[in-house]
C-alpha cells in the first residue's frame, strides 16, 4: 500500500450504510504480513501468532525465506509477491523458471502457496508497466512446468486509482490510460482461471473528500442504501471493480481484495477507534456479498499484521498494523 494515492477515481462516491449479503459461516480473512520494522516478532513468532488467532491467510510482499521456513506445516495460505524490484528479472523464462525453483519449489510440499502476486500497485505510465504482462506470463509457465498450476494462481495486485469512473458502481471503467495495459492482464487472468488481487482502501477515499463521503459510510456504520443502492464504500468501490472487469470483457474474473485497512493515528479519521471498527465490521461484511456479487464470502486480506516504523511516506502509514510490536493486539478481534 502506497501513499498517497490519487483517489479522484472515487472521490464521488457518496452515500449511506451496513450490507446484507450471503452469510457463509467460518469464511476466512488473511492478514498481510508487513515487516517493514526494527522492532518486530522474529519470523517463527509471527507465524504463531497467526495461528494462535486462528487467521487462516498471509500475504508476503516478496520471498522471504524465513518466513516460509516458518511457514512450513502451518496450513495457512500464502499469497507471495514478486515485488516490485524483482519483475523485470522474471520477464524472461529462465529469470521466472528460477525464481520458482528457489522460492516456491522447495517449500510447495509442506507451504500451501495460493497465489502469486506479481507486481504490487504497478501503475499504466510506470516504467516497470509493459514488465507486469510478460513476468505474469513467465511465472505461471514455471508453475506449470513444475506441475503447481492445480495449486497456485498467478496475477497481479492493482490499486483502485486505475478506475476512470466508479460512481455508481455500475458505470465503473478503467480509465482510458490503464485500460491499454489492463485489459491483456485480465484476459490472461480469465484465460487461466486467475482472479484479480485489487488493493481496496475506503479510508483513502473518505480522507481525500469529506465533504461528500461520510465517515459512517466509510466505516459500515450507516443505516439504508444511498440513492444507487449501496450500504457502504468497501462494496462500492469493490462492485465498481467488478463493473469495469466486464466492460473489457472480464466478467468472470473474481476480485481478491489482496489489501485493505484503516490507520489508528497520523491523520484525518485515523484514530484506534475508526480503526477498530473499520476492520471488525470488515471481518463480519467479508461473510457475505456485495450487491453486484451477492454471494460470498470476499476473499480480504486486512493491512496490517505490524506497525511499521520504518515505512517511508506521511505517519499514517505507520499505524496500519493489527498488533503491537510486542504482540499485544491493538484491538479486540475475531479473525474467524
Amino acid at each position: 500500500m502506497f501513499f498517497p494515492r490519487a483517489m479522484s477515481a472515487i472521490l464521488l462516491l457518496l452515500g449511506i450504510l451496513s450490507s446484507t449479503g450471503v452469510q457463509l459461516i467460518g469464511a476466512q480473512v488473511g492478514v498481510c504480513y508487513g515487516g517493514n520494522g526494527n522492532n518486530l516478532p522474529t519470523k517463527q513468532a509471527v507465524v504463531d501468532l497467526y495461528k494462535s488467532n486462528r487467521i487462516g491467510k498471509i500475504r508476503l510482499y516478496y520471498p522471504d525465506e524465513g518466513a516460509l521456513q516458518a511457514m512450513r506445516g502451518s496450513n495457512i495460505e500464502v499469497i507471495l509477491g514478486v515485488p516490485n524490484d524483482q519483475l523485470q528479472s522474471v520477464t524472461n523464462a529462465g529469470g521466472a523458471t528460477n525464481w520458482i525453483n528457489k522460492y516456491v519449489k522447495p517449500y510447495a510440499g509442506d507451504v500451501k502457496f495460493k497465489y502469486i502476486a506479481v507486481g504490487n500497485e504497478v501503475h499504466p505510465g510506470d516504467a516497470l508497466a509493459g514488465s507486469v504482462l510478460p513476468a505474469i506470463q513467465n511465472i505461471q509457465n514455471a508453475v506449470s512446468s513444475s506441475n503447481l498450476q492445480g495449486q497456485i494462481k498467478v496475477s497481479t495486485a492493482i490499486d483502485t486509482t486505475l478506475l476512470g469512473n466508479s460512481y455508481p458502481p455500475k458505470d465503473g471503467v478503467f480509465s482510458n490510460s490503464a485500460r491499454p495495459y489492463i485489459t491483456p492482464i485480465v484476459n490472461f487472468l480469465a484465460k487461466n482461471g486467475a482472479p484479480l488481487l485489487a488493493n481496496v482502501y475506503p479510508y483513502f477515499a473518505y480522507v481525500n473528500n469529506q465533504q461528500s463521503i461520510s465517515l459512517d459510510y466509510a466505516l459500515f456504520t450507516k443505516r439504508g442504501n444511498n440513492e444507487v443502492g449501496y450500504q457502504n464504500l468497501f462494496d462500492a468501490l469493490l462492485d465498481s471493480l467488478y463493473a469495469a472487469l466486464e466492460k473489457v470483457g472480464a466478467p468472470n474474473v473474481k476480485v481478491v481484495v489482496s489489501e485493505s485497512g484503516w490507520p489508528s493515528e497520523g491523520g484525518a479519521g485515523a484514530t484506534v477507534q475508526n480503526a477498530g471498527t473499520y476492520y471488525r465490521n470488515l471481518i463480519n461484511h467479508a461473510k457475505g456479498g456485495t450487491p453486484k456479487r451477492p454471494n460470498g464470502p470476499i476473499e480480504t486480506y486486512l493491512f496490517a499484521m505490524f506497525d511499521e516504523n520504518q515505512k517511508t511516506g506521511p505517519e499514517i502509514e505507520r499505524h496500519f498494523g493489527l498488533f503491537r510490536p510486542d504482540k499485544s493486539p491493538k484491538y479486540q478481534l475475531t479473525f474467524n
